[in-house]
């Protein structure tokens, strides 16, 4: 089978979305565990899409459920890169939010070490209260939205029960280190390669999908405490949802990867080792976060907190 080749990625790509356990800083040990050679990447749980932008593959589909994250997705898809500055810098001149690209900290009687927040906090509010206060969820909230998340507490993105975002404000602006993520995220997030997808992962299906083709999966853990699973929304009936689909995709022929934590302080989580245990073939790679590459079959697991990637090839 002849497969295109796929564009260089000589530097990866870091997401201007922040999300806690995203995995930028592990690429170095998860991208040379993928296959040499993929036809199809399917990222199953993309998140802030920082493994699915840096893989290379003839074609991704960046897939998630957050629809939220997807349409901010597909802004950047679809908005020429300098239409997209141009229209978050329109956002922080209307709210007159900071922008210490241009003016620096003193502008704002503020410093580096301190951050922006004591100016940045009231103006910031009211543009909170304006996208909660939206009726229509079009192109215009969207890019409210991911000015917001700019200016955010880490970048961060939370919605309560309402469905209002309600993280505070943070410390950093539109800085040079934020428009530099948003301009290459953008760039390669246009590449017609990759796709976009808001299903839930057992509705992904593996019809198109080959020997060649990858399923990479980072599904919330079970044993870490994250504000994308508030509210209980991933659970055991998932976990369990989730090992199944993998181990019919593994039936079908297709290789998957499986991020995931198999223990954090005295949390283990057992579902996830009696099912490695349960199928000889799947390898364990126990990530290390000082990130040198090092990879184990089976057990070996640290004390505190052990981050694995689980493959069957």
């Amino acid at each position: 089978m002849h497969l295109q080749q796929p564009l260089n990625k000589p530097e990866h790509i870091q997401s201007p979305l922040n999300y806690t356990g995203g995995k930028f800083k592990l690429l170095p040990q998860i991208l040379p565990l993928f296959p040499t050679e993929i036809d199809v990447l399917v990222d199953l749980f993309c998140g802030g899409g920082n493994v699915g932008i840096n893989a290379v593959a003839d074609r991704i589909v960046l897939n998630d459920s957050n629809r939220n994250v997807m349409r901010i997705f597909q802004l950047f898809k679809q908005y020429p890169t300098e239409q997209i500055l141009n229209t978050i810098d329109g956002i922080i001149d209307r709210y007159e939010l900071s922008d210490s690209r241009t003016n620096g900290y003193s502008f704002y009687h503020c410093e580096s070490s301190g951050g922006l927040s004591p100016y940045n906090k009231e103006r910031y509010n009211r543009l909170r209260y304006d996208l909660n206060h939206m009726k229509r969820r079009n192109d215009r909230y969207f890019f409210m939205l991911f000015t917001l998340i700019v200016f955010a507490f880490n970048n961060q993105i939370r919605f309560n029960e309402k469905k209002e975002f309600n993280l505070p404000v943070g410390k950093r602006d539109f800085n040079d280190r934020m428009r530099d993520k948003v301009v290459r995220f953008t760039e390669a997030i246009k590449n017609p390669q990759i796709e976009l997808s808001t299903n839930d992962f057992s509705k992904i299906k593996f019809d198109g999908l080959s020997d060649h083709s990858l399923i990479y999966a980072d599904p919330p853990y079970l044993v870490t405490c994250a504000s994308y699973n508030e509210g209980n929304s991933w659970n055991t009936r998932l976990e369990k949802r989730l090992l199944a689909y993998l181990d019919r995709a593994d039936e079908h022929g297709i290789k998957f990867a499986l991020s995931n934590v198999l223990r954090n302080g005295n949390k283990e989580n057992t579902i996830l080792q009696e099912w490695i245990n349960r199928n000889p073939r799947y390898i364990q790679h126990n990530l290390n976060y000082n990130y040198s590459n090092s990879s184990y079959h089976k057990k070996d697991r640290s004390k505190n907190s052990t981050e694995v990637l689980i493959t069957n090839f």
